[in-house]
Formats: structure tokens, C-alpha cells, sequence
């Protein structure tokens, strides 16, 4: 039972992730929100401090929390350092406090306190001898004062109540009976861009028409990602590709000797995990692409697939790690009816399971030493949870900048827990939500539940795997409003291009979302200048979120009404408020929709009484509105889509008014 003169008591704290069992997380820079539930039996005033530190620092930090209503207490404080941030809580019965508070109120009501300031007194004086130095003495004089008899009641009164003793009295407050958490919580602080990122996939070897393209090529398609304002670049997998079964285009099976295969079934005679496709280049290559990118502003992602081709030198040198069929044959990858016999999965459940871990974690720290510091996982719901618990853990303790993204579309609890483990960024349902009432069901569930603490979503309008049915039969329309709530939703996007802003949308059949003639089986050749791109587009927008804080995260998103289920409108605040976004689209690709928005000025910091000015930095209209309900109209054709900075009229020292 402990010491029961412990009473206070620490319920519901915030953040934390199941209990404490898995970290929240939070980038440098970013502000935590610390919360609890406070209270104890009676009428006494609580002091409740948070505590936090660096992992590796050897001293707390501490900080005050603050009261908010209904037993509700709140403090923040902000993370710097990369790594694991620990963060605790004290609380305790403030005898000070409520000496002070009672004697204000008896004060007030005219009685005799002069047996009360004697007692104040004896309080202070306890607390200079808990103090030292300067802090003592002016403790030890206050002391004296609230107990001198000879001074007038209004005089000690006073000094009880001035707010710098009581500061200095709680700098050195009675903590024997203070009540903590049976343990630290925990946070990942990561790199800003685990929390804001837009991600471009492209495949090396298409990058130039007539032959196949290399990790040179790349380099020189730099510019043209940069000038989209994209700050990941994420290749599909480099290694060399196994010519066991190797599928022909649009996945036909028995290819011919011309046919490239697909970059998921990795290993060949030429290497594995640790090689380069010679087609595509050399490691060395893969450095210097890694290295010109930073120049651009780009990180260098590369995709880790944890599965082997037939002709993996894993598979002569490590049998061990895949599984036999009845017939001894080693098991190809299946989705039934889908066969993947150009694939053999890794077996996880091995005798030989933790040689296997390793040689998986020196895959990722081999790519690491080369310059990568951002990876997309493929399926990672279809290895161990605790092996990527481990493997990100063990990454993280010497790398603590890298990110991981988990490409992951399963099940919401899968999903959930993956993120949970360790990776920075989760793929999301977005791609299949495309109703008003799907958007804002599941972004509410992103934003406003326990998720918003340890999954960051990225939200991707297309992949490689992926052509969804609004693209193929949307026209441009429908990639522009895809591309607008994918940016604007989310901190974190990407799209897969040429692929969209070349607005390829031929699906290999109806009814499937398998693209023709897809990247993943064949070299494709894409011209990045013709003249219907989106690129600028997908460059302004880019550019917008940039320049707008409100954009690079996801906690303040905000849902407002319209009378139109065609229109969306939902709007983002940045953590000082001094940057308000708001967004409007149609959702309609084919036709024009208008109607009335009722929008909540408290979420958009506006006076319901001042008007207040509407900048669309995507079209470059302005409209002055006022008040809650305000029109809009948006041609599909022309731009289906508002991304309003929202000014707001304030008065300035020569009082009159201007919008910020």
C-alpha cells in the first residue's frame, strides 16, 4: 500500500501509448502536451510538476502544471534532442498554498488571522531550512516578518500573499508525501521530417527513353523533383533482380530473356540486400545519389523488402530461412489466387530466427553507412511485430535521424501497432476514401483519437500497386482534387510519378486497380515536358505547404460544415496560431458544385464580430467574408479546389485596421 499519507492521486495522463507500454512520439522542435487527471480527498490546494529529460541526460527538468478544470491539470514543455525523452509526475498536498489561499479568504471577510500568520510563519521557516544560499535567507526574513507581532496585520498579510514568496516557497516545497508515477513515460523525438515530408516514387530504370535508366540518370532528374517542391525521393527496390520465374509485363508469367522483371524479387549470381542492380549502377552511385539530393533539399529513401528471389545467394547460403513445401520444394510468395513464384518469403519462424535478425539489421545499417536515412518498408504486416520492434530499436540507438514508413494496408489494428513499434510514418486508407463522410470519419480518427500521439499517416492518391477507380475515370479533375487533400489532410504525402502527373490512369482490366503495362514488370518511357503535366500544380501546392506552417502537421485539423456533400472544407492552425489554413474542395470531378460553408471561427481564431479576409493561394482570388456562412462555387475544369491563408483583421498602434 505504500505510505498513506500520500494523497494525492494521478489518473488518465497524457501522453501515452497503451499504457506506457510503447512511446508517443513527437519531433524536435514540437511541443508536448503533457495532462492528467489530479485530485484528493477534501479541500487542500495540489502542487502537481511534470519532469521530463533526455534519455542519456543525467538531470530532471521540472516544470509546473496548471490547473484547467473538472480535476484536469496541463503543462508543456518542448523536445529538442533526437532519441527517448522520459517525462514523469509529482503531485502533492501544498500546505503553503492552502495556508495562503484560507488566509486571503478570512482576510477578505475582515477576521482575525493574527493565529493563522503565526502558522504561515512556521511553514516558511520549514522551507528555509530545506533551502540554501540566498533562497534561505530571504526565506528565513519572510519568516520573521509573517510572524512578527509588532508589524501592522496588513503588512504581513500582504507579503503572504505576494506571489514571488510563494514562488519560493514551492521551490523548496515538502515533498515527503508527493505521490509519482510507478514509472517515466516514454517519447521517440525524431527528425521534423518524420512529421512533414512529401514523398515523389519514381523507378530508376525508366528514367530516359530508348534504354534502361541508371542512378546517374537519376541524379539528373534532381532538378525536376526539386522543382515540384518534393523533399523525398523514394526508389523502389535497387538490388539485382532474380531471373527464376521472373514475370513478363503486366505480370504474365514465362517472360522472355529481353523482360527486366520486377525489382521486388531480389537476388541474382550479381548479389542480394547489399548489391545494386548493374544495370542501375554500383553502391558508389547510390552515395553520391544520396549526396546530390541533400543538395537539393531531398532525402534519399530506398525501399526495404524483406523477401528473396529464387536465385538469392540467401537461398543456396541459408536454406534454413525459408519454408519447404510438402514436396521439399522451398515456398513461393501466394495471395490466393495471386502467385508470386518469382519471390520466396523469408521463414520468421526458422530454428535459426536470430541469425536471420541480424543479417536483416545489417541489411538497413549497410544502406545507413552509405548515406540512406529514410526507408519505406514493404508488408511489414507480414513479418513478427517484435522483430521490427527490435530491428527499429536497434537501429535507433545509434541513428536516431533515421525514418521509417511503413507500407502497410491492412488491418486498422495491424496497422496501429506497427506504428506503435517504432515507424515513424504508416500508409493509410486514404487512397480508397473519396466521400465526404469517409474523409472526414477517418481523418477524425487520425487526428482526435488516441492515434494522433504514435501514428503519423501519409497519405498517397496512387503507387505503383495501386491505380484507384476515382483516377481511372476522373480525368485530370480528379488527380488535382486527389493531389489537393492528400497535401492539405496530410503532413505527410506522396504520389507516384511520372505515373500522376502525367495522369496515367489505363487500368490493365475493369475492375482492377493494376495499372497497364506497369513500371513493376517493364520499362516505361514518360515525358516529363508535355505540356498538359501537372507538374506546376503539384509544385504550387508543394510550395504552399512549405510556406505555411499550419500544413506541416496534423493535430489542429478541423472539419467544418456545407450544405453541399460534393464540398469539403476543413482547416488547419499552427501551434502559435499565427497561421490559419483553410481548405475547400469539390469532390465532384465532372461538374461544377457550390453552396454555403458553416465554418467554426474559434477553430479559425476569428472575431465573430470582424470580418476577415480569404487569400487562395492555389487560384490567387481573394474574398472578404464575414461571419460563419460565406458562398463558394468550384469548376472542376478550371481548379476544383481553395487553399485559403486565412487573414485576420486585427487593429494595429495607430488603431486602424489591417489584415495580418
Amino acid at each position: 500500500m505504500g505510505d498513506a499519507r500520500r494523497r494525492a492521486v494521478i489518473r488518465r495522463v497524457t501522453p501515452q501509448v497503451d499504457g506506457g507500454r510503447f512511446r508517443a512520439k513527437r519531433v524536435a522542435g514540437e511541443a508536448v502536451e503533457v495532462g492528467a487527471d489530479v485530485y484528493a480527498d477534501g479541500h487542500d490546494v495540489l502542487a502537481v510538476v511534470v519532469r521530463h529529460r533526455h534519455a542519456e541526460a543525467a538531470r530532471w527538468a521540472e516544470l509546473r502544471m496548471r490547473p484547467v478544470g473538472n480535476d484536469r491539470w496541463r503543462a508543456e514543455f518542448t523536445v529538442e534532442q533526437l532519441g527517448r525523452h522520459l517525462f514523469t509526475i509529482e503531485a502533492w498536498v501544498d500546505q503553503f498554498a492552502t495556508w495562503r489561499r484560507d488566509l486571503a479568504t478570512k482576510a477578505a471577510a475582515h477576521q482575525d488571522v493574527a493565529v493563522e500568520l503565526l502558522a504561515g510563519s512556521e511553514l516558511v521557516a520549514q522551507a528555509a531550512e530545506r533551502g540554501s544560499g540566498k533562497d534561505a535567507r530571504r526565506l528565513s526574513a519572510a519568516a520573521t516578518l509573517l510572524g512578527d507581532r509588532r508589524k501592522a496585520l496588513e503588512e504581513r498579510v500582504d507579503l503572504a500573499c505576494k506571489a514571488d514568496l510563494a514562488d519560493l516557497v514551492f521551490t523548496h516545497a515538502e515533498r515527503r508525501f508527493a505521490t509519482r508515477l510507478p514509472g517515466e513515460l516514454e517519447i521517440e523525438v525524431e527528425s521534423p521530417r518524420a512529421r512533414a515530408s512529401s514523398w515523389y516514387e519514381l523507378f530508376p530504370r525508366s528514367t530516359v527513353a530508348g534504354r534502361h535508366g541508371t542512378l546517374k540518370d537519376v541524379e539528373g532528374l534532381l532538378p525536376y523533383v526539386a522543382g515540384m517542391g518534393f523533399d523525398v525521393l523514394y526508389l523502389p527496390p535497387v538490388h539485382p533482380i532474380g531471373s527464376t520465374a521472373r514475370k513478363g509485363p503486366n505480370n504474365v508469367e514465362g517472360a522472355s530473356p529481353d523482360d527486366v522483371g520486377s525489382p521486388w524479387a531480389i537476388g541474382s549470381a550479381e548479389g542480394g540486400h547489399t548489391s545494386v542492380h548493374p544495370e542501375l549502377g554500383t553502391v558508389d552511385d547510390v552515395r553520391r545519389l544520396a549526396a546530390a539530393a541533400r543538395e537539393h533539399d531531398i532525402e534519399l529513401a530506398l525501399d526495404i523488402a524483406f523477401q528473396c528471389s529464387p536465385d538469392h545467394p540467401w537461398v543456396t547460403e541459408h536454406p534454413e530461412w525459408f519454408r519447404k513445401r510438402a514436396d521439399g520444394s522451398i515456398q513461393y510468395a501466394e495471395n490466393p489466387p495471386k502467385r508470386y513464384q518469382d519471390i520466396y518469403p523469408l521463414d520468421f519462424e526458422s530454428e535459426d530466427w536470430e541469425s536471420l535478425w541480424t543479417a536483416l539489421a545489417d541489411v538497413v545499417r549497410f544502406w545507413i553507412d552509405v548515406g540512406v536515412r529514410v526507408f519505406r518498408v514493404d508488408n511489414p504486416h507480414t513479418k513478427p511485430l517484435r522483430f521490427w520492434e527490435w530491428l527499429i530499436a536497434q537501429v535507433r540507438a545509434d541513428h536516431p535521424d533515421v525514418i521509417f514508413l511503413s507500407e502497410a494496408f491492412t488491418r486498422p489494428a495491424l496497422m496501429q501497432d506497427l506504428a506503435k513499434r517504432g515507424f515513424s510514418q504508416s500508409y493509410t486508407y486514404f487512397t480508397w476514401r473519396n466521400r465526404r463522410w469517409e474523409l472526414e470519419q477517418y481523418f477524425t480518427e487520425l487526428t482526435r483519437t488516441e492515434q494522433i500521439d504514435f501514428l503519423r499517416p501519409n497519405a498517397w492518391p496512387n503507387t505503383p500497386d495501386i491505380l484507384p477507380e476515382y483516377l481511372q475515370y476522373g480525368g485530370r479533375p480528379a488527380h488535382v482534387i486527389r493531389l489537393v487533400l492528400a497535401a492539405t489532410l496530410c503532413a505527410n504525402y506522396g504520389i507516384y510519378g511520372p505515373a500522376f502527373e502525367l495522369m496515367d490512369s489505363r487500368a490493365r482490366e475493369p475492375g482492377t486497380e493494376e495499372y497497364l503495362d506497369s513500371e513493376k514488370y517493364q520499362l516505361r518511357e514518360w515525358d516529363l515536358d508535355r505540356q498538359d503535366s501537372l507538374r506546376d500544380v503539384i509544385g504550387r501546392v508543394n510550395r504552399i505547404r512549405r510556406a505555411n506552417p499550419a500544413l506541416q502537421q496534423d493535430r489542429s485539423l478541423t472539419f467544418h460544415g456545407c450544405d453541399n456533400q460534393e464540398i469539403i472544407v476543413y482547416s488547419k492552425m499552427s501551434e502559435d496560431r499565427s497561421n490559419v489554413m483553410l481548405t475547400v474542395v469539390n469532390l465532384d470531378p465532372h461538374w461544377t458544385q457550390g453552396g454555403w460553408v458553416d465554418l467554426d471561427l474559434d477553430a479559425l481564431g476569428v472575431d465573430v464580430s470582424q470580418g476577415f479576409q480569404v487569400h487562395d493561394l492555389l487560384g490567387d482570388s481573394r474574398f472578404l467574408w464575414h461571419g460563419a456562412h460565406n458562398f463558394v462555387q468550384l469548376d472542376p475544369h478550371v481548379l476544383p479546389a481553395h487553399i485559403f491563408v486565412v487573414r485576420r483583421r486585427e487593429r494595429s498602434e495607430q488603431d486602424f485596421d489591417y489584415f495580418l
